[in-house]
């Protein structure tokens, strides 16, 4: 079965238990006048709709790619989960003003055993529910079902917080049914925040994730004649489809049709291994006289000093021209990362007068 419907038909099955779980909770509440259970009837029903929501992103972020949107479509899974963020959001702040109300106009409630039997199977229920569906997140990738099925757990957390305020009301007659529903809301708050700034994180742009980029580097590496990778950058449209580009340092004496034989190949490697659409570039490195070794070192040997600079890649000497390019990733950190750059320059060109030095100042984007 294709991954979107999988995430359709775990979604499918959320809904069917927050909705049977919204019914029991909401008359429960009714009956006893109990407004933390009303409020917890409320956070099933945003989180029934929440699935409703994943799974219209969810099929609508695996049509094909078409002209307006060559990459695809995937992204429409992160604004899904936007979506999503700002109905938790929404439910909360509703759930806070009700039982705020509560702590300000307290009424007691009245609880029968028949209605704490169902909070507590809905406890249960509600906590199996969430162990099934982060689960099928994991398996299936997808960080909407992980992140419903980690709320569905923290809701039943919440289920049984209400639970023991029934409990309290009916062993010790204290009514704290406004603070617990406000304790839900807070939660609700929290929940919504978190997945919103996660959400919002993907559309933006984020880091590569550094196990991946380790593991695709040491994976071109494997060519015996690329001598590194540099300059991994990777774009997800989607949690399924990435595209990005890598910089490999060849021998400088190799020709035109070993690089693309050699390019073409690691780029259908590594979709093959790790479905990523790779487009591969080229570093030369100097094979033709010592002396550019020693240069390489003692430039290596200026950037000791300067703790910021993360990693220096790309140096080549164009004998015809007497210049030197090189590629230097300095830390997002660094106050001057400009003036850092021109002083390593000064000293090798101290080093090394008759020659001019052309520096590109990369950006950290990866490990």
């Amino acid at each position: 079965m294709p991954r979107s419907s999988n995430i359709v038909k775990v979604s499918a099955v959320g809904i069917a238990v927050n909705i049977v779980l919204v019914i029991f909770k909401a008359a429960v509440g009714f009956v006893t006048g109990s407004i933390a259970i009303i409020m917890d009837a409320v956070n099933n029903l945003s989180d029934a709709l929440s699935s409703i929501i994943t799974i219209v992103g969810t099929k609508l972020a695996t049509r094909e790619p078409d002209k307006k949107h060559p990459y695809g479509h995937g992204q429409i899974e992160y604004i899904t989960s936007v979506t999503v963020s700002v109905i938790v959001l929404l439910a909360g702040i509703t759930a806070f003003e009700e039982s705020l109300k509560k702590i300000l106009h307290p009424e007691r409630a009245v609880y029968t055993v028949p209605a704490l039997i169902i909070i507590a199977v809905a406890v249960a229920v509600k906590y199996v529910l969430g162990r099934y569906v982060r689960s099928r997140g994991r398996a299936l990738n997808s960080d909407a079902l992980v992140a419903s099925g980690t709320d569905a757990m923290f809701d039943a957390l919440i289920s049984l917080g209400t639970l023991i305020a029934a409990l309290v009301s009916v062993g010790f007659h204290i009514n704290i049914e406004g603070w617990v529903g406000a304790a839900i809301s807070i939660v609700m708050l929290k929940t919504g925040t978190q997945l919103m700034l996660a959400s919002l994180g993907d559309i933006i742009g984020s880091r590569v994730d550094s196990e991946l980029s380790l593991r695709l580097k040491a994976f071109i590496c494997q060519s015996p004649e690329v001598l590194g990778a540099y300059d991994l950058s990777l774009h997800r449209y989607g949690p399924e489809r990435i595209i990005g580009s890598v910089h490999v340092e060849l021998p400088d004496q190799m020709t035109a049709r070993q690089i693309h034989s050699l390019t073409r190949k690691l780029a259908e490697d590594v979709y093959e291994s790790f479905g990523i659409l790779l487009t591969v570039g080229i570093y030369a490195s100097n094979t033709a006289d010592g002396i550019f070794a020693r240069m390489k070192e003692d430039l290596n040997a200026v950037i000791r000093a300067y703790p910021d600079v993360l990693q220096m890649h790309g140096f080549y000497v164009d004998t015809e021209k007497n210049s030197v390019s090189f590629d230097l990733i300095i830390d997002f950190k660094c106050p001057d990362r400009l003036g850092v750059r021109d002083e390593i320059v000064r000293k090798i060109s101290e080093k090394y007068p008759d020659y001019t030095f052309s520096v590109v100042l990369d950006n950290d984007i990866s490990d």
